[in-house]
């Protein structure tokens, strides 16, 4: 019996590496940072997401042998010139709530016509002799002006998906799945992925 092929998803995030694992299925094995010894953190400093997936998948294949896959996403609203981008998770101190709020707050007085947004996600795989694919997933939509719904994490309350008309965090796993930027990068890879 061949043994399967490994993969290091390089995240500690249990839905993430979820759906990763529900994507690939029983073709590849796929191991968290959480499955391994500890291991350095990568600086997340590159310029765009793309950047920083990349070097996450770079520094991770390098280090352990296995092939990485690593992504950045953000948050890209076009009334704020596309902020706040690949800093998303650095936008304001604090947690998830204290970020939409500076978002909702900036886009205080701003109408629903000019609201526009996209959620982005890049997702880099990286195999140890430095054979790299980047695939970048979108998810087009508008902020809102309150945030609703439970699901999700990060701005997903905000975010009105534009073909659902409800936000991010109002919808079901699976909707989310079909129709997020994680889940379009996600099919993309997946060809790379079960090539391993």
């Amino acid at each position: 019996m061949t043994k399967k092929p490994r993969l290091l998803f390089a995240t500690t995030n249990a839905g993430k590496l979820r759906e990763l694992r529900g994507l690939v299925g029983d073709a590849v094995e796929v191991v968290s940072l959480a499955d391994l010894p500890p291991l350095p953190d990568v600086v997340e400093d590159e310029g765009t997401l793309e950047g920083n997936a990349l070097k996450k998948a770079r520094e991770y294949a390098q280090a352990t042998g296995l092939p990485a896959l690593a992504d950045d996403s953000g948050l890209f609203v076009d009334a704020l010139g596309g902020r706040p981008g690949v800093h998303s998770a650095r936008y304001a101190p604090g947690d998830d709530r204290a970020r939409y709020e500076k978002l909702l707050t900036e886009l205080s007085g701003v109408p629903d016509e000019k609201r526009t947004a996209s959620f982005r996600c890049a997702l880099a795989l990286v195999k140890p002799g430095g054979e790299s694919k980047v695939e970048v997933g979108r998810c087009e939509g508008r902020i809102g002006h309150a945030p609703s719904g439970t699901h999700g994490f990060g701005y997903d309350p905000v975010f009105i998906v534009s073909d659902k008309g409800r936000t991010m965090a109002e919808l079901a796993a699976e909707e989310k799945a079909a129709v997020s930027h994680r889940g379009a990068a996600f099919r993309m890879m997946k060809t790379h992925l079960l090539g391993l």
